[in-house]
């Protein structure tokens, strides 16, 4: 059972939202999937809006509804999106990004720190998007921060876990729950994070584009157990020399 703040959840597999082809598909790529975290971009969604949006596809009693704040540029816009979306009904909780580089959108530590120091004193139950920097991470639960996300890559980029040595440095020192998040580009991905001992993945574009999104999320969604359950039976470690799995008798000579 994942434990953030004061909630459980049975699946350690967050999903994103953006890009999907429709709102069907995403409604049914979310069951496959067993998620029950959903993050919205909060710049793509009016919470007061009666028209078919985003939100027609998230049943709000099924999954936890997890606003971000992509597209921010510093620590005062991503503050102000997060008290839009609590006021418009959109809950405290919140995966916290700024993200200043258009290019890479890689997150701006400083800014991110200064976000989530206002964020946790006005009660908001923070998730904040990070480099995989263990400083930065420490810092962070320091202050109150729920989670630390720290990237595998940079976002949509299917990359994988380029960060592996500092992200498996975060683990060990975390004392809350570390979600890789970004780069995961395919299932593969997802178990190798979750081998390493993370507590959950975040993954969107890599189900979101594919050519069967629903199967991929059910594809995501088994590789994220299989990667768990390995990590907790506990993975041998690597051998230079061979080991014979079945005895040497001799019986050929």
């Amino acid at each position: 059972m994942l434990k953030i703040a004061d909630k459980s959840f049975k699946s350690r597999l967050f999903l994103g939202t953006g890009k999907f082809p429709s709102n069907d598909i995403l409604r049914k790529s979310l069951a496959a999937s067993g998620a029950e975290i959903v993050t919205v971009a909060l710049r793509r969604v009016d919470f007061n809006s009666q028209n078919e949006d985003i939100l027609a596809a998230i049943d709000r009693e099924k999954y936890l509804l997890l606003p971000n704040t992509s597209g921010a540029r510093t620590a005062d816009e991503a503050v102000r999106l997060a008290r839009l979306a609590k006021a418009a009904g959109a809950g405290n909780w919140l995966k916290l990004e700024v993200t200043p580089d258009p290019n890479y959108l890689l997150p701006d530590p400083i800014e991110t720190l200064r976000a989530a120091e206002i964020l946790v004193k006005e009660g908001f139950v923070v998730l904040p998007y990070i480099n995989a920097d263990p400083i930065l991470a420490k810092r962070l639960e320091e202050v109150g921060t729920a989670t630390v996300m720290p990237l595998g890559s940079p976002i949509g980029s299917h990359q994988g876990i380029k960060t592996k040595e500092a992200i498996g440095i975060i683990i060990e020192q975390s004392n809350i729950p570390v979600v890789v998040d970004a780069g995961l580009g395919a299932p593969s991905h997802a178990a190798e994070a979750m081998e390493m001992g993370a507590d959950a993945v975040l993954v969107n574009t890599a189900i979101a584009i594919s050519k069967d999104p629903v199967a991929m999320a059910e594809a995501f969604a088994l590789a994220v157990l299989a990667g768990r359950k390995a990590y907790e039976i506990g993975l041998k470690s690597p051998q230079k020399q061979a080991s014979a799995s079945s005895p040497l008798t001799g019986f050929l000579r």
